[in-house]
């Protein structure tokens, strides 16, 4: 294991020597950023002052927080006709820490200064308070670049709160969300937020196609070096590096997040809409994503569960994995206003051996669109700081550092990443104690493959839900085919409700389902649709 795990070290380390080496000309560069976060980490926690108390609610209502308005003449290099532009966000409501950033040029690295003649307020009074309070500095900063029209610089990417960020795609809205790092997420012990305390961000030459944005990290447990290429486009690519320490005398993490993202599902086909609103479906992402060994891929569709839910995929060097908005027409939304058709889709794909570890999918119940209610992440497993046998499970924590890198693809909705068959749309239906999933196949071979073509179906149910029926039909709506699942839901007698009560929370059915022709699983013709149904204790 120990040769292993430099092995994979020396693969991370030549691949973080490629944006060095890219920015040679520049005194700035992704190890200076590596050697301030393993300072950091060796130095104790020391949470950062808020701003103050007007510009953060409750005293700050959201309205007066989104008057603030950057001047877009103020912007960097706007005078230069660079192909990049860098506007930034004033502190207030909920981003109560700021951030310092800086400029890397080839003559050394330039402080950009936080001024309040840079935004318009609509308040005059908010305008003087402003003015007169000390050691204000940005919330965060926003890229522009002409994404959909040559003549016009369209916002590319956001990086505001916490270690959040997102992109856009040529031709998308904004939508879900990624973050540089999640601790603790959904875990006992509660989550922990790093957040990028500083960024530098290279100064593009006047032909460039990318830009290139270095962070830094911190939180209680640990602090991190970033490194983000940005490359627009349809997709708009990230190549993200990164290098964490853990904190010394950091309390021992149960999980690390590796390329976290958030998203938000509120309702979807599956419910048929909602009595008390005309919008048939409201979401950034409908589905989970991942790939496997041996070109397997599955398919997780999304819902809103009633208690919170936390599924793990047990996976080995993960191929890729993304929360992906497929559904990308209009009339499944009807929403002119936030336009959750044009919502990004977006796919990560790790760089390097990931070795073993799990995917996790949680689900948040949420009552609002207004609220991120989904997140998914790599979680590593958690190695032994010593390999003697005897080493208690509390006593094990994550290394004092890692080294891990990936790609992030931000993707018009519909995109796709492979050519089997996917899953187009799943809907539910209930009479008494029976369900029926319905789920439509379509696209790769399944497009060119008659009725009598003899495809057949794989499913499987829980041991305790019994299979009534299966159907499956050709759908020449969609071009493809139509497989019917009909179980029986279990009853809540003694058993289950002991097991429920037992567990203090919900109990999770898994059910799967893929379409084939032959008999062997390698002849899947579809991606595996898996769906977990919740039962709730009362």
């Amino acid at each position: 294991m120990f040769h292993r795990l430099i092995l994979c070290l020396c693969v991370l380390v030549s691949a973080f020597m490629a944006p060095v080496q890219a920015q040679a000309a520049y005194p700035f560069a992704f190890a200076d950023v590596q050697a301030m976060a393993q300072d950091l980490a060796g130095t104790p926690y020391v949470d950062k002052p808020s701003v103050p108390a007007f510009l953060t609610v409750p005293e700050m209502k959201p309205e007066v927080w989104t008057s603030i308005r950057f001047r877009p003449e103020k912007a960097l290099w706007t005078d230069e006709g660079l192909p990049f532009s860098v506007q930034f966000f004033h502190p207030g409501l909920y981003y109560d820490k700021t951030v310092r950033i800086h400029v890397v040029t080839g003559d050394g690295v330039e402080d950009v200064a936080f001024d309040t003649s840079l935004f318009t307020y609509g308040d005059d009074k908010l305008a003087i308070r402003a003015d007169q309070a000390e050691g204000l500095d940005f919330a965060g900063f926003r890229l522009h670049y002409a994404l959909n029209r040559s003549d016009y610089k369209d916002e590319l990417a956001i990086f505001l709160g916490a270690s959040y960020f997102r992109a856009l795609a040529k031709g998308s809205h904004y939508g879900i969300y990624s973050r540089g790092l999640a601790l603790d997420t959904a875990c006992a012990q509660g989550e922990e937020f790093p957040y990028f305390r500083e960024f530098w961000i290279v100064k593009p030459a006047p032909d460039a196609d990318r830009v290139v944005v270095y962070a830094l990290t911190d939180s209680p447990t640990m602090a991190g070096a970033y490194c983000f290429t940005i490359i627009p486009g349809a997709p708009t690519e990230m190549d993200v590096k990164c290098a964490l320490f853990t904190r010394q005398g950091a309390k021992n993490l149960e999980k690390i997040g590796l390329a976290p993202l958030t998203s938000m599902f509120f309702y979807g086909e599956e419910k048929n809409g909602r009595p008390d609103d005309f919008r048939p479906e409201i979401h950034n992402s409908d589905g989970l994503l991942f790939a496997e060994g041996g070109d397997r891929w599955t398919w997780c569709p999304l819902n809103n569960p009633r208690l919170l839910s936390v599924r793990t995929f047990p996976l080995t060097n993960p191929r890729g994995f993304g929360l992906m908005q497929r559904d990308g027409s209009f009339a499944s939304y009807q929403d002119i206003d936030a336009r959750y058709d044009l919502r990004p889709s977006l796919w990560v794909e790790p760089e390097g051996d990931w070795g073993n570890g799990t995917l996790n999918l949680v689900k948040i119940p949420t009552d609002s669109e207004m609220n991120d209610n989904i997140v998914a992440f790599w979680s590593p497993a958690k190695p032994r700081e010593s390999s003697a046998p005897d080493v208690p499970e509390a006593e094990l924590r994550y290394p004092d550092s890692h080294m891990y890198a990936w790609k992030l693809f931000w993707m018009a909705p519909g995109s796709e990443r492979h050519e089997l068959g996917t899953v187009s749309s799943t809907r539910i239906s209930r009479s008494g104690d029976t369900m029926t999933f319905h789920i439509d196949f379509s696209g790769g071979e399944l497009d060119r493959m008659a009725s009598d073509a003899g495809i057949a179906s794989l499913v499987e149910t829980p041991e305790s839900i019994p299979l009534l029926e299966k159907r499956l039909v050709r759908n020449p709506a969609v071009n493809g085919w139509r497989l019917d699942i009909k179980v029986r839901l279990p009853k809540e007698d003694g058993v289950l409700k002991s097991l429920m009560a037992a567990r203090k929370g919900p109990v999770e059915l898994r059910f799967r389902a893929a379409l084939k022709k032959g008999e062997n699983l390698p002849d899947l013709l579809t991606e595996v649709w898996t769906y977990d149904w919740q039962l709730n204790p009362q």
